[in-house]
């Protein structure tokens, strides 16, 4: 068995240029390919279906950073990049086992079902809202600076009860957030910033509570036991950064792939395939996060003819196992609304952390889609498919702009 990650390593590109033959590169050499991150960080990458969600529940990979091995001997400097994914303070993205558990539980008080499909009637307002200040005159124009990006962004703050006035700055520190290009000095600074603008938002509805899940993470209560301020920073900021980025990029791949496969827009425009279809697999196909770095090994784990370490950080790379032919056929490389069981995949991830905020993801788009193509049927790409350009940002399936026309 291969033990090692001296041997030879896939170095993931940091701007993006082709995702599609990276996954594919990364899927010939799973189900445990050794990859290097930004920065020369060496992890394992898991790029076959089956072993994801093996190592998804498996108890010997942790999300204590502290047990990686390259950050224990200071390897990885406070102002890597990719630091605030790795490390972004205590929420149930980092921890495990009976603590994940009650935050998990804490957090699930205040994301209840109803309060998610509460939001329905919002999204529809901010929906038309949006559709109503898009050009009708056939112009080209940038839908997701203009639809996809301000509908994910309005959910959450007003999910949140963050204030919209937050919202231009928001956008500008995550982008720092997520992108491979932030010069190390902003780093720091830029995690700083989001959590203070998160720390306001939990102290003004300390003191003045509304409906919104904020004041239902205040009030949240176990056996008499709360979330602290500290954690429901974090917890804030995982799902601003989750709810809104996910989405984004799902609103986006969807219209791409609608555009660039017109017998399947047919088939929706025309009510002979459904939107949810469209949706699954648009998150099977173009999943809307690449790579995450989860979780770190405990002890030595085999997969398949290789060894994660001991110390050794994982990533999940989601691109790549979306299309793994072992899980969904022989055509999975294809983009297929039709195809049988479209929910298979884990685009959400899988097992205890699976991401919370996926039903309200699903439930945007569920609502946008739909609303955009019936106001805009004859929607689509202004530019070649070949000329959309990617973010510089590893974890996301991400675009600059999608350029298009309405008639």
């Amino acid at each position: 068995m291969t033990t090692g990650i001296e041997e030879a390593r896939i170095p993931l590109d940091p701007f993006v240029t082709d995702l599609d033959g990276e996954s594919a590169r990364l899927r010939a050499a799973g189900p445990l390919a050794a990859v290097e991150l930004p920065g020369g960080v060496p992890v394992w990458a898991v790029t076959h279906h089956a072993e994801a969600k093996a190592l998804l529940t498996d108890p010997r990979l942790v999300k204590d950073i502290n047990v990686w091995g390259a950050w224990q001997r200071g390897e990885i400097p406070a102002d890597w990049p990719l630091i605030g994914l790795a490390n972004p303070g205590r929420s149930m993205l980092t921890v495990d086992g009976a603590e994940h558990r009650r935050l998990r539980t804490l957090v699930a008080q205040a994301l209840t079902v109803r309060r998610v499909e509460h939001m329905r009637g919002r999204i529809t307002e901010l929906t038309d809202r949006l559709l109503d200040e898009l050009p009708a005159d056939g112009g080209v124009f940038d839908l997701k600076a203009a639809f996809a990006y301000p509908l994910p962004m309005y959910v959450v703050a007003d999910l949140m009860g963050i204030e919209e006035a937050r919202l231009p700055r928001l956008k500008v520190l995550f982008e720092k957030f997520f992108s491979t290009q932030t010069p190390p000095e902003e780093v720091v600074a830029t995690l700083t910033e989001l959590a203070g603008i998160m720390a306001d938002t939990v102290a003004a509805k300390r003191a003045a509570p509304g409906d919104d899940l904020t004041s239902a993470l205040i009030l949240a209560s176990e056996n008499g036991d709360h979330l602290t301020d500290e954690e429901i920073v974090s917890t804030l900021q995982l799902m601003v950064a989750a709810g809104h980025e996910t989405t984004i990029s799902l609103i986006v791949n969807a219209v791409v792939n609608l555009s660039t496969h017109p017998e399947q827009r047919a088939l929706v425009l025309s009510g002979r395939a459904e939107w949810s279809a469209l949706i699954e697999e648009t998150l099977r196909w173009s999943t809307p996060t690449s790579h995450v770095l989860i979780r770190f090994a405990t002890e030595d784990v085999p997969v398949g003819d290789r060894v994660i370490p001991a110390g050794d950080a994982l990533i999940v790379s989601y691109g790549a196992l979306g299309r793994d032919e072992r899980a969904h056929g022989p055509t999975a490389g294809e983009f297929d609304i039709t195809r049988d069981s479209p929910s298979r995949h884990i685009s959400f991830g899988h097992g205890p952390h699976v991401c919370p905020g996926a039903a309200l993801s699903r439930l945007e788009a569920a609502v946008a889609l739909p609303a955009l193509y019936a106001r805009f049927p004859r929607l689509d790409l202004a530019v070649p498919a070949s000329e959309l350009r990617n973010k510089p940002v590893v974890t996301q399936n991400d675009l600059f702009e999608l350029p298009v026309r309405t008639a």
